[in-house]
């Protein structure tokens, strides 16, 4: 039984993190939101947001690309006026990626689209169910095989 959970649960979890699962929901939530922000710029702008300044090498882990990439990506951001670029005070060679005010801004209005996109999926659960939810799923990546 346990194993068939676990199973099941794995599945579910293939679908959440495959590549093009994540695309489409990308691309949802950016639709409309100006130049310089899609399915391909939107993780390293939502990383940014999440870690606070970083170098491209340091992000690249966290968007799960490689360096140059996250610089092509942040180049674009930067062009749209999301992100610029500050010199690091602790390695006068690298530059840190920056969120703009438009930057925090838009990254505020990408996560209330997330979450009222979420919120609409989970709206015709019974009561309580979606609440329960969080709190597991939020329980599962904190004590879970990925902590």
């Amino acid at each position: 039984m346990e194993n068939e959970l676990g199973h099941e649960i794995a599945e579910a979890l293939g679908i959440l993190l495959r590549r093009t699962t994540r695309a489409q929901l990308h691309k949802r939530l950016t639709e409309g939101m100006g130049e310089g922000l899609d399915e391909v710029t939107y993780p390293v702008l939502s990383a940014l947001a999440r870690t606070g300044p970083r170098s491209a090498a340091d992000l690249a882990p966290e968007v799960g690309i490689d360096r140059s990439g996250v610089t092509r990506r942040a180049s674009r951001l930067e062009s749209a006026g999301l992100v610029r670029r500050e010199a690091d005070p602790n390695d006068r060679r690298a530059n840190l990626l920056v969120l703009t005010d438009q930057g925090e801004r838009t990254t505020a209005e990408l996560r209330r689209r997330l979450a009222a996109h979420i919120a609409a999926a989970l709206s015709s659960w019974p009561p309580g169910e979606a609440e329960a939810f969080a709190h597991h799923l939020r329980r599962f990546t904190v004590d879970g095989p990925f902590a």
